[in-house]
């Protein structure tokens, strides 16, 4: 298990007379178009699942990129290109935004992809990052995550620019997506039952002995608020929860995420129409797809009928 890294903070217009015109409201507009997102795998489908609950008329255009899943071992410079290739392919699909919704592709691929394609690209950290700010009373914020996104600091520098003097603890917790997943095979059952099956099922003494070595030092460190820096990771706020204890505040990237979608589409009057029907379109690229439709359902709770593949490599 890699070690926890610590950042701490270093010691170091003219008045308009009352008989002018107001400006005049522009007229409302609409964008039917769907929102584009992505992730490795699975795991990008809480930040889709959060997308839907808050925004039920828009549309939604998903890729998980299974084939090439996980991201957290590669460079970044190898994930960076991986988010070009896919950010263009939901582009040229006419989405109107594109949600990254994987910690190591954001903080590969997320300011590249900002300057590369012409809708709106955001991902999932800034959005984790400013709520932790928020949060915390203590200034110590944690923070779990895959390997690549602990070592890209990409958590440290987005909370620490938001206010320089929160300390933060990062820790690599890579089993957490091993976990997240082995759950969800585990939670057997209707789907209207998988949220209850789910806290059963990761509420067991293997799980919490993993998650108590990947978090003691987090605890020792005095955190009082964790962001689930990794999208699999909500699906584990039960067992995440039950070690850190209630005084913690979790943070999860994928709700947060969804927060700031809607203030975009509110900015650029690019809400769908109150009477559109959203639509949901599934797509992967690795090659089994019946596991791909099993699993996303679980994460997005509700049925996913249609899986297409896609061969981006």
């Amino acid at each position: 298990m890699d070690d926890m890294q610590t950042t701490s903070p270093a010691s170091d217009a003219a008045a308009v007379p009352s008989s002018a015109p107001g400006p005049t409201a522009p007229a409302p507009a609409f964008d039917d178009a769907p929102i584009g997102v992505f992730d490795s795998g699975f795991g990008g489908l809480t930040v889709a699942r959060e997308l839907a609950k808050a925004l039920p008329r828009e549309s939604i255009v998903y890729l998980g990129d299974s084939a090439r899943c996980p991201y957290g071992p590669r460079t970044l410079q190898e994930v960076d290109g991986f988010v070009q290739q896919i950010g263009g392919w939901l582009v040229d699909r006419g989405v109107k935004m594109v949600v990254i919704a994987c910690n190591t592709a954001t903080a590969a691929g997320l300011a590249h992809a900002q300057r590369t394609f012409p809708v709106p690209v955001i991902g999932v950290v800034e959005p984790g990052a400013r709520a932790a700010a928020h949060a915390t009373r203590n200034n110590r914020v944690g923070v779990v995550a895959t390997k690549a996104t602990v070592e890209s600091n990409a958590y440290t520098k987005a909370i620490r620019h938001l206010d320089a003097g929160i300390t933060v603890f990062s820790t690599a917790t890579p089993r957490f997506v091993e976990i997240a997943e082995q759950g969800i095979r585990m939670a057997e059952g209707p789907l209207e039952n998988y949220t209850s099956l789910a806290s059963k099922v990761y509420i067991r003494p293997a799980f919490e002995e993993i998650a108590r070595e990947y978090l003691e030092p987090l605890r020792r460190a005095g955190v009082d608020t964790l962001v689930l820096g990794c999208t699999h990771f909500p699906l584990l706020k039960a067992l995440i929860g039950g070690v850190m204890g209630r005084e913690v505040t979790l943070i999860s990237s994928s709700t947060e995420a969804a927060r700031d979608v809607a203030e975009i589409l509110a900015r650029r009057s690019a809400y769908a129409r109150a009477d559109h029907e959203a639509r949901y379109e599934f797509f992967t690229t690795g090659d089994d797809l019946e596991e791909f439709r099993g699993f996303g359902s679980r994460v997005f709770r509700e049925p996913i009928d249609t899986v297409a593949h896609v061969d981006l490599v």
